[in-house]
């Protein structure tokens, strides 16, 4: 199991200031990665949507990736709606 949650987002991202809201909203604590902020960000975001099929949809829709929050059990969301549990989805992870 990962240590903690992670947000990969960009300022730049329409969808990730409501994300980022609605985490700080479900008091969900959680490491904020911008990935345009910096090389060495961006290279970390790069090397796991490389590797992780949960990824996949994202590439073939021509979308970049984020908003991306890594559960600490691993899981990904990249919907606010999934977020937020108004999807015929429900996610389920250990929020803190």
């Amino acid at each position: 199991m990962r240590e903690q949650h992670t947000l990969y987002y960009t300022p730049l991202c329409p969808e990730c200031p409501p994300f980022i809201a609605e985490l700080e909203k479900q008091g969900i604590t959680f490491e904020k990665v911008d990935i345009t902020e910096n090389i060495k960000n961006l290279k970390r975001f790069i090397q796991l949507r490389d590797k992780r099929i949960e990824f996949e949809e994202q590439k073939k829709c021509g979308f970049i990736g984020v908003p991306a929050f890594h559960t600490s059990d691993d899981q990904f969301i990249f919907n606010l709606n999934d977020l937020m549990g108004t999807t015929c989805a429900p996610t389920n992870f250990k929020k803190n």
